[in-house]
């Protein structure tokens, strides 16, 4: 059972926090570790993951309730907690949640790689040969590029990189008995494991910094060597109104996010106090804010461990297939648009290919001479995007290119800002969306000259434009070229590129001015139909009071309500009189649950459904600040693709946590993860292409027309 923190008097019980919902996600995760069922490599990238997440945590959300505390703010959120009681909770469950971590490593982790021949060793547990290459390797490699910084009245106390690992130090005068503090920065980029020899065996590079770190003070004592980290404040806030130029806006709180103020110190353990007063009095924190930890810091790093190339300790893969019709479209080298002409297409990332569906439709409308013009929405990609070059290319060409390239994507400013300058130089229309919202809808269209006139290509997605995330996050796209949506797609880009005020799409759901109404109306629908009612939602967070509170009146006319959340829940389930009917669970495992499926059972009257896919969850952020699209999804044998993946998610049998009334999480199902819902859906994918392909070889031997 995994617990959550106690109530606290005064908050409304409807409503978990989102900070301690967050948290609990990631303990989620941190869960994994402990899965044997799981292959060992794969639970300590988990373990990796869990350390990835919190960063960004300290970075964004604790950043965050510091600054409402400066700013005297006395309520946090619609749960009741004023941001000093969320902190105090954050930072209670921070420690044992890395209290977890600790152990789960020192008593499960590490001992079972040992096992497997994989060490993560101290410089003391190596033999002399070894140490001798590693001394050698410091002084050439290593040693060139430390820098040691002194403490003193003629060298302040220097300034720490948000994320950088630090060494610190006293150095001790023998002649005089001067002590000074000091400190050398880890190098980024050295790497930060470094193999100790070819057997397996890994020391991190700061162990062998200190066991050298002599040689960077000559004729001085150096005493109490010690590892420190500074996370500080990485979130960036542009005021859209108020910029001349947004691009130049972005770039100057890009540089000043270097020095975001600091809001969390990590030492190894048993630093003496007197240092760690030291630093928390320099980088203005607080005792609150210092975590001790007797593993090394930064534990991103078993990345490198995860990745050893171990098939025996790795998952099995699973190489994306390609979509059925799309393969016997290739085999017969037809264009992708005469397939979406037959008939709307819809893709399951990454179980089908991202290659061949997704970047092929951009590569073969970048090529295609009836292509007369391109739009999309850029919100994240990769710095190596075939997509982008597509777009360049065609540029280069004469076809007219559009893209809206969100700058405020956190963490991927800087690479978006670097795209946005290549596709400027080709010749491509760059926009940057509408003042005060992002544009974190997932659209492109493709307008393409035919023989009966000027056709139009949609493509609408779950999942960012981006071939490396999409091999990892599951998510769902839909190709069409039906003229309705077509119509509403023409609508959404000019209203994002030019100056319009759309007020009405035929069968799109857009934020921010109408996906909240329509979410609104759908969920009471349902509500009207009493226990006939049926919502199904799977969205990665739901944290919008308003529309929790509709999904509380749905359940207490008897409407059945499932959720399927990945990461934030601040609805509580199975309070009765308020939540009977709602079940929440949540489902981790190789690939990161990323799509949104929203399931109506009488939308359109009794037993009418309606299905939508695409690129919001139920936060007020993307209900009210975003631009996001939720597209239906029409036609019956989709439906049937999305009904057969809810399935096997909501199969009882099937690994899950299961979302408690009092806020806890419970592992439910086998213990085999062999058989979860994602192997079932990798496998079903697999056998709905190899059918269509057999179909096909059976009709093409008895001459009929494929």
């Amino acid at each position: 059972m995994l617990t959550r923190p106690p109530y606290l008097s005064g908050i409304d019980e409807r409503f978990f926090n989102r900070d301690l919902s967050w948290l609990a996600f990631n303990e989620r995760v941190l869960s994994l570790t402990r899965e044997t069922a799981i292959p060992l490599l794969e639970r300590v990238k988990f373990c990796a993951i869990f350390s990835s997440n919190l960063d960004e945590f300290f970075q964004v959300r604790v950043a965050g309730l510091k600054n409402q505390i400066d700013d005297g703010v006395l309520l946090h959120g619609v749960d009741g907690r004023s941001p000093d009681q969320v902190l105090a909770e954050v930072s209670a469950t921070v420690r044992r949640l890395v209290g977890e971590q600790e152990e789960l490593l020192t008593t499960v982790v590490l001992p079972a790689l040992e096992t497997h021949g994989i060490r993560l060793a101290a410089w003391g547990d190596l033999d002399e040969a070894t140490r001798g290459r590693l001394t050698t390797e410091f002084r050439q490699r290593i040693f060139p590029v430390l820098t040691p910084l002194v403490v003193d009245p003629a060298h302040p106390f220097p300034y720490i990189s948000g994320l950088a690992l630090s060494i610190g130090a006293t150095v001790v005068d023998p002649t005089t008995g001067d002590e000074k503090f000091t400190r050398v920065k880890v190098p980024p980029l050295l790497p930060r494991l470094v193999e100790a020899d070819a057997s397996g065996t890994f020391i991190t590079v700061e162990n062998v910094i200190i066991a050298h770190l002599a040689e960077l003070y000559e004729g001085m004592e150096v005493r109490d060597p010690f590892v420190f980290r500074v996370t500080r404040d990485a979130d960036i806030e542009v005021d859209d109104e108020d910029a001349d130029d947004l691009r130049e806006a972005v770039e100057e709180e890009l540089r000043r996010r270097r020095f975001g103020r600091a809001v969390r110190l990590e030492t190894v353990a048993e630093v003496p106090t007197d240092v760690v007063a030291l630093l928390l009095d320099e980088l203005e924190l607080d005792a609150i804010d210092h975590f001790e930890s007797h593993l090394p810091l930064d534990l991103t790093c078993l990345q490198r461990i995860s990745g050893l190339p171990r098939r025996d300790l790795r998952d099995e893969p699973w190489p994306s297939v390609t979509a059925g019709r799309i393969l016997a479209a290739r085999e017969d080298d037809e264009p992708i648009f005469n397939l979406i002409r037959r008939r709307d297409l819809v893709v399951h990332h990454p179980y089908e290919s991202f290659q061949t569906s997704t970047e092929a439709f951009i590569e073969e409308a970048s090529r295609d001479p009836r292509v007369q013009s391109i739009k999309m929405t850029l919100y994240r990609t990769s710095p190596d995007s075939a997509i982008m070059r597509n777009l360049i290319s065609a540029a280069e060409r004469g076809v007219q290119v559009v893209v809206l390239v969100e700058l405020k994507a956190r963490f991927d400013e800087a690479l978006n800002l670097n795209w946005a300058r290549q596709l400027e130089r080709a010749g491509v229309h760059v926009m940057y969306g509408i003042v005060g919202l992002k544009t974190h809808a997932k659209v492109a269209m493709v307008v393409r000259d035919e023989p009966d006139g000027l056709r139009r290509y949609v493509h609408f997605g779950t999942g960012n434009y981006n071939a490396k995330t999409a091999a990892v996050y599951e998510d769902i796209c839909i190709f069409t070229c039906n003229p309705e949506l077509a119509d509403d797609t023409t609508r959404l880009f000019n209203h994002l590129t030019g100056f319009s005020r759309t007020n009405w799409y035929r069968h799109l759901l857009v934020a921010p001015h109408f996906l909240r109404r329509e979410i609104v109306d759908l969920i009471r629908r349902e509500r009207d139909m009493g226990d006939k009612g049926l919502i199904r939602i799977k969205v990665n967070s739901i944290a919008d009071a308003d529309v929790i509170a509709e999904l509380y009146e749905a359940s207490r006319a008897g409407v059945h309500i499932e959720v399927i959340v990945r990461g934030i829940c601040m609805l509580r389930p199975g309070v009765p009189g308020l939540s009977e009917n709602i079940t929440v669970r949540s489902i981790l495992g190789r690939y990161l649950e990323h799509s949104r499926i929203y399931h109506f059972a009488n939308a359109g009257g009794p037993a009418r459904p309606a299905w939508y896919i695409g690129s919001a969850d139920l936060m007020t952020r993307n209900l009210d600040r975003r631009v996001e699209v939720l597209t239906p999804v029409l036609l019956d044998r989709h439906r049937a693709w999305l009904e057969q993946a809810l399935g096997y998610l909501n199969d009882d049998d099937i690994p899950h946590f299961m979302l408690g009334a009092d806020g806890s999480w419970s592992r439910r199902g086998r213990v085999d993860f062999s058989d979860d819902a994602q192997e079932r859906m990798y496998r079903w994918a697999k056998d709905q292409q190899e059918r269509r392909t057999s179909e096909r070889v059976d009709r093409s031997d008895s001459g009929s027309v494929v």
